[in-house]
């Protein structure tokens, strides 16, 4: 069973939010230069991704992002080519 859009923008709000508060809190305690290619994706997408693999029960990763977040979530998440 596949998860409604509508869920997904909940779950994406609420870990955005999330790594936010998790990004202010850390900042002070960074050691090390900043890298220097901005990743494509945001932590909180990728998390996003991550969560809607566990919930949907599918066993391989590769598999599901290639035919399920590539072909029909691509509106959600733009950067995922």
């Amino acid at each position: 069973m596949r998860t409604s859009k509508d869920k997904i923008t909940e779950i994406f709000y609420l870990i955005d939010n999330f790594c936010q508060e998790l990004n202010t809190s850390l900042e002070s305690h960074i050691i090390g230069k900043p890298a220097k290619k901005k990743p494509q994706m945001s932590k909180s997408e990728v998390i996003t991704i991550m969560v809607q693999f566990h919930m949907e029960g599918s066993r391989c990763m590769k598999h599901f992002y290639l035919f399920y977040v590539q072909e029909h979530l691509q509106s959600e998440f733009p950067k995922t080519v």
